[in-house]
């Protein structure tokens, strides 16, 4: 196992590369993606032990790391050490800190570059990966409910940061800007977040425009709790309120000035009918604003980082999700824009048509009617 783990690169990259070759290039490959897995699972552990934001205040001993996070002492001396073994700390006379670039990726949260909770959404992912096989072997999928709180948690923290941060300057104004005009005018604007997860959207809006008053729907009970604590402690009670309710099943007519669905319909089992519902919810003269994973047109091989990305999340979550409720009609995490417009259409919107908003991992639509 060992030579093979350490492959001569020229050799890999002569033009007839022998069997031999191309297994010590996969088996190399694999290693290093389990010392990364590796990596992220310990990363999701330091997170959730508070040892980051412990780092980023103080260089820490660890029996200082311990008595600051409530972590046995014995356990945050491993930790600390496999950490610096992969270069996110540095440590002189056994005192350790972060490594640069590290405090503002993993120990403070509210922009786009704390990655943590993308990473605790992996390592939460990866612990029901034998009930994901299960649910793969019958069709019977694993619902969201049973991936656990660290999943619905760790997905409000990853939308939470990019929404407050770019919703309401950059992405509306970009793809409905006379909504944004409206909203800036400080008119009264109400607004339908379907599939609204934390909250964030509609906090986003309501924390940066006072007219808005924004409605959260969304089926999953613990989520709904979550998006009222996040709504709360914002001091939004007034102007947003969440509730728990199947659109599909029960919606209200011509409601909103904007009805929005983010980076949820592909996780839905029957998305046609709730798309249907955000069209009987808008107003004649409102707008309907989805956005969703940015899948390829089509699939090819050997895909980028954010083909691979959005693979990597339908396998292990969203299309097991999906599958919980509709296996043969499961969409999973990778969208493409025909597969948006053919729901569109089939829920009575004449298009989905792609708007121009820069996102590494989501597509915006407008469901035009």
């Amino acid at each position: 196992m060992g030579s093979r783990l350490s492959p001569t690169y020229g050799r890999l990259m002569t033009t007839t590369p022998s069997v031999t070759d191309r297994t010590d290039a996969v088996v190399e490959r694999l290693f290093l993606s389990m010392l990364d897995a590796m990596d992220v699972v310990a990363v999701a552990i330091g997170d959730r032990l508070g040892c980051y934001r412990a780092l980023d205040e103080a260089a820490r001993t660890p029996a200082e790391l311990a008595e600051a996070t409530g972590c046995h002492e014995r356990y945050a001396r491993e930790w600390l050490e496999q950490q610096a073994m992969s270069g996110y700390l540095v440590v002189e006379d056994g005192v350790f800190a972060l490594a640069p670039g590290v405090a503002e990726a993993l120990a403070r949260p509210g922009t786009s570059a704390w990655v943590a909770p993308m990473l605790r959404q992996f390592a939460a992912a990866a612990g029901h990966w034998a009930e994901v096989a299960e649910g793969a072997r019958t069709g019977a999928g694993l619902p969201w409910a049973g991936f656990g709180r660290d999943m619905y948690e760790s997905q409000s923290d990853v939308n939470a940061a990019a929404l407050l941060e770019s919703l309401a300057d950059t992405w509306l104004p970009a793809a409905l800007p006379g909504v944004h005009a409206r909203m800036s005018a400080g008119q009264t604007v109400r607004v339908a977040d379907v599939g609204c997860g934390g909250g964030w959207a509609g906090i986003a809006l309501a924390r940066a425009f006072p007219g808005v008053h924004v409605d959260g729907y969304d089926v999953d009970g613990p989520t709904v709790e979550l998006a009222r604590a996040n709504v709360e402690r914002e001091g939004l009670a007034d102007r947003v309120r969440v509730l728990e309710q199947d659109l599909a099943e029960d919606s209200p007519d011509a409601a909103y000035d904007l009805v929005m669905a983010y980076e949820c319909i592909h996780d839905m089992p029957h998305p046609v009918p709730v798309l249907a519902a955000m069209r009987r919810m808008v107003h004649p003269d409102g707008r309907v604003l989805v956005a969703d994973m940015a899948g390829a047109e089509e699939f090819t091989p050997n895909g980028d980082p954010t083909q691979r990305c959005l693979y990597g999340y339908s396998v292990l979550v969203c299309l097991p999700d999906a599958m919980s409720g509709n296996p043969e009609g499961a969409t999973g995490t990778v969208m493409r824009p025909a597969t948006m417009d053919r729901y569109a259409r089939e829920a009575g919107f004449a298009a989905a048509t792609p708007l121009a908003v820069d996102h590494d991992l989501w597509r915006f639509y407008e469901l035009m009617r």
